[in-house]
């Protein structure tokens, strides 16, 4: 994904890095334990939503005008 760097120091973040990221802005960077515990629990959402509003929400989220190239 493309994201911006707007928010984070100049070198503090890289290729690799897993990071908190938020309506198309990189707001830190965290680490793998915390990035891995966050998949979970968002997996485990969606596997509580029908499919239909799954589908949406991957939609929605694929779709966010903030995340268009500038």
């Amino acid at each position: 994904r493309t994201a911006g760097l707007d928010l984070m120091e100049e070198g503090t973040v890289a290729i690799g890095d897993y990071v908190l990221l938020h309506i198309g802005f990189i707001m830190n960077k965290i680490d793998e334990e915390d990035a891995l515990e966050s998949l979970r629990v968002y997996q485990e959402i969606l596997e509580k939503l029908d499919e239909e509003d799954r589908r949406q929400m991957v939609l929605d989220d694929d779709n966010c005008p903030v995340r268009e190239a500038p």
